[in-house]
């Protein structure tokens, strides 16, 4: 009662009939706290038909009528009337429900509700260092800043030799700009080296593997062996719920690979679009194989100092998968690039990751290669204009408002989940919704998301993610705008665009074609 007093007091001062009231009950009990201070909603993924509306961290009466209503429309609609790609159970991975977890991480997560998670360079500190790539210690040693993504720790950027310098909370221009903006023109100019060991990896097999997953697949993936395809996955309104690469292996066979994110969603979609008598195995692979992106128009000749694989644009074309040698290693080497160059993704066994990173930095140290950190692919993805799921991308946006619409075969054999929904959107003229790249030309200006976006004084929507352009000297980004009289090249080459930034306003443009490399001509080298 001594803790409480002194507020008791100051509520009845405020509120004169308090002091009449009387106090029925004391009682102080724990709070609940989830490992990133948001709810967890939805489907369980292990359970059928099993809903989740709970870990309110301590918001539960300002949050409950709104969970109720969107928990309520998914059970009946089955989907959700909302973006909730940040609140999704499955989010959770299952080193983060130990006890030790829960006891380390609660104590922060007080702070970081009032506040501190705001800044765009906050990261917990709590709880960390548990879920590691193969090659982690080889990152520290070349200086990594380490960030968390779904439990995994992952090099940011590599601090050079003998430089040192302290993240601040602040939505100023950091230190490590420069770090970043080395490492972005290194796979532009040359050639990087990336650990994406963090993505969720799939071996799905079996007779049936081929139907069920082009059923869940928007494009079509029952394509020839050796074949790489973008697809995004659906719900029933056309709604994005994944956004993914499947690779056919064998006849029977498939890798399918997905953000860290979505990592326990992707095997229950494929359970519950199985359906009876038929016969597929998906076995979680994420553990088994380390990535290693090497990317940058000399990202060839490097491999190929390695390999006695042909490895010519002839012989292995873009979106095209086979296994090959790399130094002693065998490994599963997919040409596929999230940056925007020429390059391929190394599907290393975990116990040769650290052999074959060693082997490519050694061998390609004339080339100036180099590790990258995940900060860098970040603008280097954007200055492609490519798409994240649960970050630019979410169940609120359809392929066409993503400008995902090359990814969709709508006329396959069999349809897929979400065609017929599709079919009207794609039907209903003019498109008023759409995402599109933002770039702000005057290179002081940063953008970090968030930022409403307006077409004179009216407000058309907001920066979903951004990141600077090293190659174009600015801010990029992608948005989210709408116009009802249609989001079309004519009316964003008009202009009249500015972002609302704690600077204030700043000018920028929009475009429907990514900004770097329109015709893919680097990627297809």
């Amino acid at each position: 009662m001594d803790r409480l007093a002194p507020f008791v007091e100051k509520a009845m001062s405020r509120v004169p009939a308090l002091a009449d009231v009387g106090i029925r009950q004391f009682f102080c009990g724990p709070e609940s706290f989830t490992p990133d201070v948001k709810p967890m909603l939805g489907p369980a993924p292990e359970i059928d038909g099993f809903f989740v509306a709970a870990g309110l961290n301590s918001l539960g009466i300002l949050l409950g009528g709104g969970v109720g209503t969107v928990i309520a429309h998914w059970i009946v609609d089955g989907v959700p009337p909302v973006d909730v790609a940040g609140y999704t159970v499955e989010r959770v991975v299952s080193h983060q429900v130990s006890r030790r977890f829960r006891a380390e991480r609660a104590v922060e997560q007080l702070g970081v509700l009032f506040g501190d998670a705001a800044w765009p360079t906050w990261h917990p500190k709590t709880a960390r260092n548990i879920r590691r790539s193969a090659l982690h210690e080889r990152h520290a040693e070349a200086g990594a800043h380490f960030a968390d993504s779904a439990g995994w720790e992952f090099p940011e950027w590599f601090t050079p030799p003998g430089e040192h310098a302290e993240v601040t909370l602040t939505y100023d221009r950091q230190p490590s700009f420069e770090w970043i903006g080395a490492e972005h023109t290194c796979v532009r100019e040359g050639v990087g080296i990336l650990d994406m060991s963090l993505m969720a990896k799939f071996d799905v097999h079996g007779p049936d593997a081929a139907a069920v997953l082009n059923r869940l697949s928007a494009n079509d993936v029952a394509r020839e062996v050796g074949r790489i395809v973008y697809t995004q996955w659906l719900d029933e309104k056309g709604g994005i719920v994944a956004d993914l690469t499947v690779t056919r292996l064998a006849e029977d066979r498939f890798l399918v690979v997905a953000g860290d994110i979505i990592e326990r969603r992707i095997e229950a979609m494929i359970r519950r679009e199985t359906r009876e008598g038929e016969h597929v195995y998906a076995a979680n692979v994420t553990s088994g194989s380390a990535i290693l992106a090497v990317q940058g128009p000399k990202s060839r000749e490097l491999l190929q100092r390695l390999s006695d694989s042909d490895l010519s644009n002839e012989a292995f074309p873009y979106m095209r998968a086979r296994t090959i040698h790399v130094g002693y290693a065998r490994v599963l080497a997919v040409r596929v690039t999230y940056v925007g160059e020429l390059g391929w993704e190394l599907h290393v066994p975990t116990e040769y990751a650290v052999s074959v990173y060693d082997a490519l930095i050694e061998a390609g140290r004339d080339l100036g290669v180099r590790p990258i950190g995940l900060a860098a692919l970040g603008s280097l993805r954007l200055e492609k204009g490519y798409r994240d799921m649960g970050v630019d991308i979410d169940n609120t946006d359809n392929p066409f408002d993503a400008g995902l619409g090359f990814a969709v075969a709508m006329d396959k054999p069999g349809g897929f989940v979400g065609r017929d929904a599709l079919v009207a959107i794609r039907d209903a003229h003019p498109q008023t919704k759409r995402i599109v790249q933002v770039f702000a030309p005057d290179p002081a200006v940063i953008l970090f998301g968030n930022e409403p976006i307006y077409h004179g004084d009216t407000w058309i929507g907001y920066v979903r993610a951004a990141a600077y352009g090293h190659t174009l000297g600015g801010s990029i980004g992608l948005a989210g705008v709408e116009n009802g009289g249609g989001v079309t090249p004519d009316w964003l080459k008009a202009g009249g665009f500015t972002a609302r930034t704690p600077n204030g306003p700043v000018e920028v443009q929009l475009s429907l074609e990514p900004l770097f490399d329109p015709k893919r001509e680097r990627i297809l080298a």
